[in-house]
């Protein structure tokens, strides 16, 4: 962790990955510090980047998407064109929740969340269209163990 980052930041990351709809003044009081030194510390961490907005979290089950796909894929392409290419196609699947360039086997790691398996060839059939790929291949969880885990502090 950055050398910038006190225990006092990091107790206010912990509140807030644990809830943040906390309102300023109960977070202040978590942590034992004033309202207006919470806030400046607020402040210092969303412009240092520490921070980077606040999201709600949903169920996705209470949702209907059901289905969590992890997709592998393989290229013989690593030009910057294609790549850029790549991303942009991919970026406009909404089912694609995560997408990482990866080491090891595979070049790329997707995940999606739809609501079923023909739903996720769909999602499929769009991901193969338009972009050459040597292989794709598919691992579907059958159960989510652990999901959104806070980041460790």
């Amino acid at each position: 962790m950055s050398d910038n980052i006190d225990h006092i930041d990091r107790a206010l990351l912990a509140e807030l990955q644990r809830d943040a709809s906390l309102s300023q003044r109960e977070l202040a009081e978590r942590v034992g510090m004033s309202q207006n030194a919470c806030w400046r510390r607020l402040q210092a961490l969303t412009s240092k980047g520490v921070l980077d907005g606040s999201r709600a979290r949903i169920s996705r089950e209470a949702l209907g998407l059901d289905l969590v796909v992890f997709v592998m894929l393989r290229t013989r392409h690593h030009s910057a064109d294609w790549l850029a290419t790549f991303r942009r196609h991919v970026l406009t699947i909404p089912e694609v929740v995560d997408f990482h360039r990866i080491g090891g086997d595979y070049d790329y790691q997707l995940k999606v969340v739809t609501q079923d398996m023909a739903s996720y060839d769909r999602v499929y059939q769009r991901l193969i269209e338009g972009v050459e790929l040597d292989s794709v291949t598919s691992y579907f969880a059958m159960e989510a163990i652990a999901e959104n885990r806070p980041l460790p502090l």
